[in-house]
């Protein structure tokens, strides 16, 4: 779900991966930012906030006109979001997909130099609280947009993912070692990793309160705050 609270920033954090081991080399950091604040600012003061702190990327949870317009030119990075309420009709027409692509994507791309990296289609659809809501239009919109970007001849620099929250995982002992999807959404999820796969996309998990990762080659990491009173589990050696 969305996180965005008035005077308070999501970091994430760009790190490359080798071999399945995260390095210690950062490239980027980065902030979500949301549009549900008690107190929102003008988008060219947060833009200006991001830049004066060396701020690289930011993730949207929508595809907002005056947010994105503002981020033309500035520099930094940006997924833009498409919320779950849109999904079905994404997911439904093709041709729905295309008009969103080139509304939200491509005229700022091409217009207001904005650069869009990502689109993030849904936001932790599969969540268990949302009773399989998404779970027939998630796919299809995730489809339906990447068909979109690439009739738009910019699918080598926008790539496509789905947010994903901690709880598609489930393990058989307790342990990391016996992780797997959720058995209800194993299939779908085997087939959501391999679309993104097969299109050079990022898989995208948010892990609250620690840290969500996208497995790709370039991929950022959001971070909240540890709380400092964890146990650390042995797995194994």
């Amino acid at each position: 779900m969305e996180r965005w609270f008035s005077g308070a920033i999501s970091i994430w954090v760009v790190f490359l991966i080798s071999n399945s081991i995260m390095c210690r080399v950062v490239s980027g950091i980065g902030a979500n930012w949301g549009t549900q604040a008690s107190h929102p600012m003008p988008p060219d003061s947060v833009v200006s906030l991001l830049r004066q702190n060396g701020f690289q990327k930011v993730k949207l949870f929508d595809a907002d006109y005056d947010t994105l317009n503002t981020l033309g030119k500035s520099g930094i990075e940006v997924m833009v979001g498409i919320p779950n309420d849109m999904l079905a009709s994404l997911a439904s027409s093709v041709k729905a997909a295309e008009k969103w692509v080139s509304k939200n994507v491509s005229a700022h791309i091409s217009s207001n130099n904005v650069k869009i990296r990502y689109v993030a289609v849904g936001n932790e659809p599969f969540l268990e609280t949302y009773n399989g809501s998404f779970l027939r239009t998630t796919f299809p919109a995730l489809q339906n947009v990447q068909s979109a970007l690439i009739k738009a001849g910019i699918s080598n620099q926008v790539k496509v993912t789905v947010p994903l929250n901690a709880d598609v995982y489930e393990s058989s002992n307790g342990f990391p070692s016996g992780g797997d999807f959720r058995t209800d959404i194993h299939g779908l999820m085997l087939q959501i990793v391999k679309f993104l796969s097969d299109n050079g996309a990022p898989f995208t998990v948010n892990i609250y309160p620690f840290i969500s990762l996208y497995t790709d080659a370039n991929f950022p990491v959001d971070y909240a705050f540890f709380d400092g009173n964890a146990s650390p589990i042995t797995d194994g050696s």
